[in-house]
């Protein structure tokens, strides 16, 4: 599971007007509109043709649980792709994101200071020049490991340096163990 990933994905998600088709007809039948045919679904999610006709035609309710997963991604992945793309463009040009983690975090510090690695929730609001970066990442491919890369550097310059105004001689910031983490726009 893409931790950072999902989560830029559930933070995008939540500026759709119109809620995804949650059960299985519906699901099909939106994915063979969007690919044109029963084939094509059948193909993308790895079943037989007839069995994606059955689902279409309401004969076939309830999908296995690896079937339905798939479903949902491939469903969620195409719903009202331009209010994702305006969501992402106003969170990269004026908006920011603001990310809401609970991981260990700090940086290699003199014992005793305050900023030594440990577990903090933080809810930190990030430029939009982060948000534009994270979601670049994401499309480009990005491991969750690179992603959380881009997060630690966010961090370490937003919440450690404040902008620049302390901890100028800070090189790493180690962003680990997440625990909780959520995107929001």
């Amino acid at each position: 599971m893409s931790m950072f990933g999902d989560g830029l994905d559930k933070a995008v998600q939540k500026a759709f007007t119109r809620p995804a088709p949650k059960s299985a007809g519906p699901q099909m039948r939106y994915m063979v509109k969007q690919l044109g045919g029963t084939k094509a679904v059948a193909e993308l999610l790895g079943m037989s043709q007839r069995q994606v006709e059955r689902y279409v035609a309401g004969k076939a309710k309830k999908p296995r649980a690896d079937l339905a997963a798939r479903l949902e991604r491939e469903v969620t992945k195409r719903w009202q792709p331009q209010i994702r793309a305006k969501a992402r463009e106003k969170a990269a040009t004026t908006g920011g994101i603001v990310i809401d983690a609970r991981a260990r975090m700090g940086y290699t510090a003199p014992i005793g200071s305050t900023d030594q690695d440990r577990i903090r929730h933080l809810t930190v609001a990030l430029p939009p020049i982060y948000a534009a970066r994270l979601f670049d990442a994401q499309e480009a491919g990005a491991s969750d490991t690179e992603l959380q890369e881009i997060a630690a550097e966010a961090l370490k310059e937003v919440y450690f340096q404040d902008g620049g105004r302390r901890a100028g001689s800070l090189d790493e910031v180690r962003f680990t163990d997440v625990e909780h983490l959520e995107f929001d726009l």
